[in-house]
């Protein structure tokens, strides 16, 4: 009798697809580029993470290769460069996890408040534009800036301060990282920000006018529990890539002599897998992060589904 409710409750499930897919065709046959571009390009590659439990020969393949088990996650756990690549990372998306992700909410809070609309479109593009720039120019940009005859430099000599390397020194690596990534994003990150306050009921704002709210008390009592949701979905995107930094940046701005603080785990993999052929120790490595990356947005949104009402699933 089971079996019969159970076959009975599959055919109505895939009677109710069929009419579905043969109802909202149009939508599905839009999604499907989506679909297969995260199939062939994201998912796809996962069957290549089993070299990270083997010692992989391109000559071989993937199949023929000799399995070592956690060999590789073992050597990378006792070498002396763990300690380093992972004190790296987790420093730098510290960094702009603190100061990167607050910088876009409170530029879409300040162009809420201005009400001069060509300044605030003005403001807009001017933030917006550096986000076109591609890494490798924003990188170059940073070097002349910041090169020892560069113009912080200058500027800084008129005060009567000595000229500081701060391309070569390792101190300045995350400042100059962090705050390059700030000035890039922070425009383009307010957009979401700037709609969820635009989501609004525009009656809140009359109501607080009328109990006497000023503009900084509609805007901790009003604006910011608005944007709210977004900023907790964000943050907890935010926290499933704590473990990434971007390799490009990095392979760009870092130099042997900047290494001690700016070697992360995405340019580690770079240097081992690329330019040491060593595939199967770098796979490990990837997967290694990836595996904390995973774990991270499982955590934060298990704790904000506990203390809020906002989650991603």
């Amino acid at each position: 009798m089971k079996r019969v409710n159970f076959l009975h409750d599959g055919a109505t499930y895939w009677s109710r697809l069929r009419k579905d897919l043969k109802r909202n065709q149009i939508i599905y046959w839009m999604v499907l580029p989506a679909i297969l571009y995260y199939g062939i390009f994201h998912y796809g590659p996962m069957y290549g993470a089993q070299i990270a439990f083997k010692t992989y020969v391109p000559a071989k393949g993937i199949w023929a290769s000799h399995w070592v088990g956690f060999d590789h996650f073992k050597l990378f756990f006792n070498s002396f460069y763990f300690w380093r690549v992972l004190k790296n990372t987790l420093l730098i998306n510290l960094y702009q996890l603190i100061f990167g992700f607050p910088a876009p909410i409170l530029l879409a809070l300040l162009l809420n408040e201005v009400r001069v609309a060509i300044f605030k479109r003005a403001v807009q593009t001017v933030t917006y534009i550096p986000h076109f720039i591609s890494v490798v120019v924003v990188v170059g940009i940073v070097i002349d800036f910041f090169s020892l005859d560069g113009l912080i430099n200058r500027l800084s000599s008129l005060f009567g301060f000595k000229p500081i390397q701060f391309v070569l020194e390792a101190d300045w690596f995350r400042f100059l990282f962090v705050g390059s990534d700030i000035w890039q994003g922070v425009g383009w990150g307010s957009i979401i920000y700037l709609a969820a306050i635009a989501g609004i009921d525009p009656s809140l704002y009359e109501a607080a006018k009328v109990d006497g709210a000023g503009r900084f008390r509609q805007m901790f009592s009003i604006t910011i529990p608005g944007m709210a949701p977004t900023i907790i979905i964000l943050f907890i995107l935010n926290i499933g890539h704590f473990m990434s930094v971007g390799a490009e940046k990095i392979i760009l701005l870092y130099n042997p002599a900047t290494y001690e603080t700016a070697d992360a785990i995405s340019s580690f993999v770079y240097r081992k897998g690329l330019l040491e052929s060593s595939f199967s120790f770098s796979a490990a490595v990837g997967l290694f992060n990836s595996v904390i990356n995973f774990a991270l947005l499982i955590v934060a949104n298990r704790i904000s589904r506990n203390v809020s009402e906002t989650k991603l699933w």
